[in-house]
């Protein structure tokens, strides 16, 4: 398995005191990160380093190809529109093959075979059983938009098969993301990096704030929440099934965005920039607002390579609203092979719809003049959105789709929020929301950065006793490792 909190507290330790003693020599540092990359995703499974070598061999074989030119200073491909067309399927088709075959086989199999024996074809599927590989879609999605902005002659192709390896296989956000673009990842990993103190203290506060998040938050409240959605049907009530899906909106925040800032904080000490992946999620207005705020790097890629291919909003409302709710079916159906991930897709692919066709209307009713009455209305939209994302935060962490309908009919059945679950869930979730509500207030997310040292430090010093005091999720493995 990856390593847990301590193990790879020491494995960044001294893969940090290495790199800094090759500060001067970025291609050595380059080849010392390929290998530790390697090595920390070999130590989940170490089989499974052929299919990332395999993905990075063909992708940096393509680009290559993609982007050779016929003669020095023509600017012209040294192969025609066709051939590059046919480049770039062999890498589309490869990648989301692989993808397919060990993400997607076993559930479109067992579903073909429910679907012929449903019209009297009775077919035993034949199931791979095999284990998903830790971090692929992740990977697959970073390498195909080196592939495919090399095909729209947005990037260049790379060179060094070395920096192109270390682009792919980086491991701080390799198993969980951000997903990085090579327009923005690829010049760092050519770029001497050049480390200070004020990188060090910023990289450090992110690891100490994701390591706080995702263990002494999200930690506590899974046990909460997997008390919950693993009870027996009917065996709960409609309160604790509020509180549960409250706790899980929480919980799933603070673990993925606590992944984020550890891997952006680790980055930021070795010298990169790893883009922000979450912008205070919780506050947005709308479901397209959510979705800016939302595991950025995956929305935007969506967007730029799936939802704009599609002709986006360019051909028409009604083809805009299909393109919308293709883009979030297909958003859902990456997170896991499962029915209610395809449901939770559709949901929000049915928000942004709705959301759409509302807003002509939502714009004419809202102009308002007074700025307290403005305040009190987006407040207002900010907490009844957030009831929406619940819902969707329902399905998406439920075990089947009749477990949703089960725990949809306890709350309609009426809901008591005199729940024990109810006092932990505000304990821990207090720190986050009070530190985010000073980030929203202030527009900033570094602002806790700007407060004085003797401000700062007794926060830090909460944190890390609240490490040691409460700190349940140590061993447990961050949720998106399983996306």
């Amino acid at each position: 398995m990856l390593f847990n909190s301590f193990q790879f507290a020491a494995f960044f330790v001294a893969i940090y005191a290495l790199y800094c003693l090759t500060l001067r020599r970025v291609r050595v540092q380059n080849v010392l990160l390929l290998i530790a990359s390697y090595f920390f995703y070999g130590c989940w499974d170490w089989r499974f380093l052929a299919l990332i070598a395999l993905s990075t061999v063909i992708d940096y074989v393509v680009g290559g190809l993609l982007d050779r030119r016929s003669g020095e200073g023509t600017g012209a491909y040294a192969y025609g529109s066709r051939a590059r067309q046919v480049l770039l399927a062999t890498s589309v088709v490869a990648n989301l093959g692989i993808l397919g075959v060990f993400k997607y086989y076993d559930f479109f199999a067992a579903q073909a075979g429910t679907l012929l024996a449903g019209i009297g074809l009775p077919w035993e599927p034949r199931f791979l059983h095999v284990i998903l590989p830790v971090g692929i879609s992740f990977y697959t999605f970073q390498t195909l938009s080196y592939t495919i902005d090399v095909y729209r002659d947005e990037i260049r192709a790379c060179g060094s098969f070395v920096d192109f390896a270390t682009f792919v296989a980086f491991f701080p956000q390799l198993v969980a993301g951000p997903i990085v673009r090579a327009r923005d990842f690829l010049p760092q990993v050519r770029a001497p990096r050049h480390l200070d103190a004020a990188q060090f203290g910023e990289g450090g506060y992110l690891v100490l704030w994701g390591l706080f998040k995702k263990v002494v938050i999200a930690g506590n409240l899974a046990t909460l929440v997997d008390g919950v959605f693993s009870a027996a049907p009917g065996a709960y009530s409609g309160g604790a099934v509020v509180v549960a899906v409250y706790a899980f909106a929480v919980q799933i925040y603070c673990d993925f965005s606590g992944y984020t800032d550890i891997a952006r904080g680790c980055a930021k000490m070795m010298g990169f920039e790893l883009m922000l992946n979450f912008n205070l999620p919780y506050f947005a207005r709308n479901p397209a607002d959510f979705w800016r705020r939302w595991h950025i790097s995956l929305s935007t890629w969506l967007r730029d390579y799936l939802y704009i291919p599609l002709g986006g909003n360019r051909k028409g409302p009604r083809r805009t609203l299909i393109n919308l709710a293709l883009t979030m079916l297909l958003g859902g159906l990456w997170h896991g092979a499962a029915w209610t991930f395809v449901l939770w897709g559709a949901y929000q692919g049915g928000l942004l719809i709705v959301h759409r066709l509302a807003m002509p209307a939502l714009n004419r009713w809202t102009q308002f003049k007074s700025q307290p009455v403005r305040a009190a209305w987006n407040a207002l939209v900010i907490v009844v959105f957030f009831q929406f994302v619940c819902v969707g935060w329902l399905i998406f962490r439920a075990e089947s789709v009749g477990q949703i309908a089960d725990m949809a009919g306890a709350v309609l059945g009426g809901v008591t929020l005199a729940h024990s679950g109810l006092r932990t869930l505000v304990f821990y979730a207090a720190p986050l929301v009070v530190l985010q509500l000073l980030q929203y207030f202030r527009d900033d997310l570094d602002a806790l950065l700007r407060w004085p040292v003797l401000v700062r430090g007794p926060v830090y010093a909460a944190m890390f006793y609240g490490l040691v005091l409460f700190g349940e999720g140590f061993d447990k493995p961050f949720i998106y490792f399983q996306f």
